[in-house]
C-alpha cells in the first residue's frame, strides 16, 4: 500500500464505522448479551409515570389521596395548607391525585390547589357512589365543574360491597362507558371493600382499573365478611390482584399504611416493601396531611423498589 492510499483507507474504515453505529442506533444490530448485561439498569422511583394495565392511562407510581377518614384529615387543613401540600407533591413528581364525591368538600379543595397547572401534567381520579343518583352523567358534569377539569383520567364505581355488584351496577357501568366514549373520562373501573366484591371484580371483564386494599399484614384489607376491622385475607387478596393484573387491569393499591394505623416507621416500610415487591400493583394512593409525609413516602417507595430490583 502506498502512502497515498492510506488516507483513502482511513476514510473507508471511518465510513464503515459510522454506518455500523447508525444501524446499531436504529436497532437493526442488537448489542451482544455481554454488552446488554453491563448496561446500567433502569432505576425505578416513586415518581415514575407508570401505565395502569392496558388502560392507556399513565399515572405517577405514588398518588396523593384526599379521603383519609372520609376526607376529614384533609378537611382539617386550611385551604392554604392543603394547596401547599398538593403543590409540593406535584413539584416532587407526585402528579396523581385521588378524590371522590363522598369526600365532602374535596372537589372544591382540589380546584384552587391545581389552578394554573398544566392539566396534561397531572392525573386525577374520581369515584362515583353507586345507587345514589338518578342521573349519574349529570353528576359527572358536576364533579368536573367542582374540580375544575374537563375530564378525569380514571373514574371508578366507589366502594362495591357485594359479590353481585357487576350485575347490580350494569346500568351505571354502561353510563360510564358512554362517558368514556365522549372523552369525559379516560378509563373506568371500581374500588372494592370486601373479599366477595374483590373476587367478583377478578372475574369481571368490565372496566380498566381496580382500586384494591393491600398491605403486609391485612390491616383494613378485605376479608370474607367485608367488615371494616376484620383481618384481611392476604393470600386471597393477592391471588385476586394477580389474576386481575394478568388480565390487563390497572391495579391501584390503597390502605398501604393501614388507613393510618401504621404509626411506626418500621411498619410503614414493611408495608411498602411488601406491596412494591409483589410486581402486580402498578401504583398506590396514600392520604397525606403534610409535605413531610409525601417526602417520607417517596423515600420509602424508592428504598422498596431498590430492594425489589436487587432480589
Amino acid at each position: 500500500m502506498t502512502h497515498q492510499d492510506q488516507p483513502n483507507r482511513r476514510r473507508f474504515l471511518e465510513q464503515i464505522g459510522a454506518g455500523a453505529a447508525g444501524v446499531w442506533a436504529a436497532g437493526a444490530i442488537a448489542p451482544s448479551s455481554a454488552q446488554a448485561e453491563t448496561a446500567a439498569p433502569v432505576k425505578r422511583s416513586a415518581t415514575d409515570l407508570v401505565p395502569l394495565g392496558d388502560s392507556g392511562v399513565k399515572v405517577s407510581r405514588l398518588g396523593m389521596g384526599t379521603g383519609s377518614r372520609g376526607g376529614k384529615i384533609q378537611r382539617d387543613l386550611s385551604q392554604a395548607d392543603f394547596t401547599k401540600m398538593i403543590r409540593h407533591g406535584i413539584d416532587r413528581g407526585v402528579t396523581f391525585i385521588d378524590t371522590a364525591d363522598n369526600y365532602q368538600e374535596m372537589h372544591e379543595r382540589i380546584r384552587p390547589a391545581i389552578r394554573g397547572i398544566d392539566r396534561e401534567k397531572i392525573q386525577i381520579q374520581c369515584k362515583i357512589p353507586h345507587g345514589k343518583y338518578d342521573d349519574p352523567l349529570k353528576e359527572l358534569d358536576r364533579f368536573r365543574a367542582e374540580v375544575g377539569t374537563d375530564y378525569f383520567d380514571t373514574l371508578l364505581i366507589h366502594c362495591a360491597r357485594t359479590a353481585d355488584w357487576p350485575e347490580k351496577e350494569k346500568e351505571l357501568r354502561e353510563l360510564l362507558d358512554t362517558a368514556k366514549e365522549k372523552g369525559l373520562i379516560r378509563a373506568t373501573g371500581v374500588s372494592m371493600h370486601g373479599l366477595m366484591p374483590l373476587e367478583a371484580a377478578a372475574n369481571c371483564d368490565w372496566g380498566d382499573v381496580r382500586l384494591v386494599r393491600i398491605n403486609h399484614n391485612g390491616t383494613k384489607m378485605d376479608g370474607p365478611r367485608g367488615d371494616w376491622n376484620e383481618p384481611g385475607d392476604i393470600a386471597r387478596v393477592t391471588a385476586a390482584v394477580e389474576k386481575m393484573h394478568k388480565s390487563g387491569k390497572g391495579i391501584l393499591g390503597m390502605k398501604l399504611i393501614g388507613n393510618g394505623d401504621f404509626t411506626s416507621a418500621a411498619d410503614r416500610q414493611k408495608a411498602v416493601d411488601f406491596v412494591m415487591g409483589l410486581g402486580t400493583v402498578d401504583a398506590v394512593v396514600i392520604g397525606f396531611k403534610s409535605p413531610a409525609e409525601i417526602d417520607e413516602s417517596i423515600m420509602r417507595i424508592n428504598q422498596a423498589l431498590a430492594k425489589a430490583d436487587k432480589s
